[in-house]
């Protein structure tokens, strides 16, 4: 998604790194991200997601680069100057206070006229559907509800930018998905900015209006779900987003074909002789008429409404999500076809993409 270049970005990083000591953890990370976008960012354990979060925050300090929030330089700024809210991991709620105090308390410590500071509880308490919640403790809550009031303790704040730290990451799986849909209810209400640290990239997929994927402290991609999903910049970021992930395979290309071990498809000219071929599972469906490929299951996983054929192919495990239940114990073979334009193709050393 390209950005108004004439409006202010609500965040911009250039050439942001963070470093303990000798060891590098963020390195060059250049964002913009515009006014009103939900912009998530996503990536393995220690990939330097919640540390990129904490520095925007102001909760760890930036060693190279700058920062800016609403168009003003804060890479030097305190917290409380960033004009930011920002909701944890943990719902860090005070126990002895109840719903309405807690959102409130912000407000109280800025001595908010009190009608005012109502009014706003009120408000906000009403977006979050929590308003009947107002006078119980935490302790009277349930996880996601505890959530809520977490969410609207920044959501009185009106700040330039919103932060969440996994917030989902404490709920079982139904919660999960619950609040997932209020968190993006919410921002289509408000249009508010919003940077989002997950490591679920179904999360990623469902919530953002762009994604920023890390590894290893840097970018391996920025694009839209769609972009991310359809077109990856290299077979990290193929793996990453996708669940079951993509399918990579080993393949050799001469003369605009591609060879996968005894299989023989089409491919773009001028490829390296050695090249990785991605195919994500959903690709291959069952063959209706003659099948591109015939193949002997290696695992059979049913999950309901579909199942997840395993088999092998050009020395891969390869994995065909197709709709309905299969024999877990059969071994018969099953013809499959492959989709158009399923082929992706990525270097063998570096792993970048080859093909748009």
């Amino acid at each position: 998604m390209a950005l108004d270049t004439s409006i202010t970005p609500a965040l911009q990083t250039e050439g942001l790194g963070k470093s303990y000591g000798e060891v590098e953890v963020l390195r060059n990370i250049d964002i913009a991200m515009g006014q009103g976008e939900f912009l998530v960012l996503v990536g393995p354990s220690g990939c330097g997601k919640s540390t990129l979060l904490n520095c925007i925050a102001g909760l760890e300090e930036i060693t190279a680069g700058r920062l800016m929030i609403g168009g003003r330089d804060v890479t030097q700024e305190p917290p409380k100057d960033r004009d930011i809210a920002m909701v944890f991991q943990s719902y860090a709620l005070y126990p002895t206070m109840t719903v309405a105090e807690n959102i409130g308390f912000g407000m109280r410590i800025r001595k908010v006229p009190k009608p005012e500071m109502d009014a706003k509880i009120r408000e906000v308490a009403e977006l979050l559907q929590i308003d009947h919640l107002l006078d119980r403790n935490p302790s009277q809550l349930s996880g996601g509800q505890r959530q809520r009031v977490a969410m609207g303790r920044a959501l009185v704040r009106d700040p330039k930018l919103f932060l969440f730290d996994e917030p989902l990451s404490n709920l079982d799986a139904k919660l999960r998905v619950e609040m997932r849909a209020e968190i993006k209810r919410l921002h289509k209400t408000t249009g508010a900015s919003i940077v989002y640290v997950t490591h679920d990239q179904i999360e990623a997929m469902t919530l953002a209006s762009r994604i920023v994927v890390l590894k290893g402290g840097d970018i391996q991609q920025i694009g839209t779900p769609q972009e991310i999903y359809d077109t990856p910049a290299n077979t990290f970021v193929a793996d990453f987003m996708g669940s079951p992930p993509m399918n990579i395979v080993a393949g050799r290309a001469s003369d605009g074909k591609v060879h996968l071990g005894d299989l023989t498809l089409p491919a773009p000219a001028g490829l390296p002789t050695d090249v990785k071929v991605g195919i994500r599972p959903e690709k291959l469906s069952l063959a209706d008429g003659a099948p591109d490929l015939v193949v002997t299951p290696t695992m059979i996983e049913n999950t309901g409404a579909e199942c997840y054929l395993n088999f092998s192919l050009g020395g891969s495990t390869v994995t065909a999500r197709l709709p309905g239940r299969m024999d877990e114990e059969s071994t018969d073979e099953v013809g499959l076809n492959i989709g158009a334009g399923a082929l992706h193709f990525f270097d063998t050393v570096s792993g970048q993409r080859l093909v748009d």
